[in-house]
């Protein structure tokens, strides 16, 4: 690692075709602001596609790239940047490439769904990290026992890791903010107008109470229970008995504040759980419905096509 004040870092994006470009500018522009800010270059931006040639990102823009290579060099931290669903991202080429860069000692980081990458070339083995919650089941399917965590980003040693949309902005104030110093990075911030800095452990997603529109703090208890047990979902008694109370009583939560029966508001998490799998993994159709704790296949797919009025297969196919 490369960290003397006074040397260029030279910070690499690998740009995975259809990445969120505005992950990809929340990164790279906080680097252009301080090197104009500070009168001198201090970062060196530098852009890499799977095959060297002009990325689109999801809205269609293009970015000239060129090839990563396959040594270190002057390269200080190589961050993959990805966007999309997982089940799409099929460049095993870059996965030597990366690890070659790890050897030489390059800082390594994902951003959004990059992070899931750097787990497909094994290089988050025994590292805390994160990626954007919406990629998070699929990556806890195909990667079990990884440690995953909800946070915007998280740096564990040379591996960066932080979540998609404005996240990348709190993590490059941090890292600005080691390299320069925090009053440094506070004016890089304010460049951007970006008066709350978040910290690393910060969540990604408004609260569960503002997501279901929901303050009763037992049904909270009971929700978020719903959302942990997904795989192997607790009957009505078992839950009542967790949130200490009767199970009529339980009914009567949900049919006062959701409007919604136990079961049926059970089903629509699971559902929901299913759809994003369906979108984001490369499961099949039966592994997602015991995941999703279905007792078998076709009732799954019987629920799912009442609930979203196209089959399981059907959603997959619409990708």
């Amino acid at each position: 690692m490369r960290d003397e004040q006074n040397t260029v870092q030279e910070i690499g994006f690998m740009l995975i075709p259809g990445f969120a470009l505005m992950c990809y500018a929340s990164a790279v522009e906080p680097l252009r602001a301080a090197n104009l800010l500070a009168g001198r270059e201090i970062f060196r931006p530098r852009v890499f596609s799977p095959k060297g040639e002009m990325v689109a990102a999801s809205n269609g823009t293009l970015v000239p790239a060129e090839i990563l290579p396959g040594r270190g060099g002057r390269l200080h931290t190589v961050f993959v940047v990805a966007g999309g669903h997982p089940s799409s991202w099929d460049y095993p080429s870059v996965f030597p490439a990366l690890r070659a860069l790890d050897r030489d000692g390059v800082r390594l980081g994902g951003i959004s769904g990059g992070p899931y990458l750097l787990a497909q070339a094994g290089l988050l083995e025994g590292r805390r990290f994160t990626l954007h919650w919406e990629h998070a089941p699929a990556l806890m399917e195909a990667f079990p026992g990884m440690r995953l965590e909800q946070a915007r980003y998280i740096i564990d040693g040379n591996r960066v890791t932080c979540g998609g949309g404005v996240a990348p902005l709190d993590m490059m104030h941090a890292l600005i903010a080691a390299q320069m110093g925090a009053d440094f990075a506070r004016r890089v911030s304010d460049w951007y107008l970006h008066a709350h800095v978040s910290s690393a452990s910060e969540p990604q997603r408004a609260s569960l109470a503002e997501r279901h529109g929901v303050h009763h703090p037992v049904l909270l208890a009971v929700m978020e229970k719903m959302e942990t047990t997904i795989e192997q979902p607790l009957d009505r008694t078992a839950m009542a008995r967790f949130a200490g109370i009767t199970p009529r009583h339980l009914d009567r939560l949900f049919a006062t504040h959701r409007g919604a029966t136990f079961l049926a508001e059970y089903r629509r998490i699971r559902l929901a759980h299913a759809r994003n799998l369906l979108q984001q993994s490369t499961l099949s159709v039966s592994e997602i419905s015991f995941a999703c704790g279905f007792s078998s296949p076709g009732h799954f797919s019987r629920c799912y096509r009442e609930m979203y009025d196209v089959p399981p297969r059907g959603m997959r196919a619409m990708k």
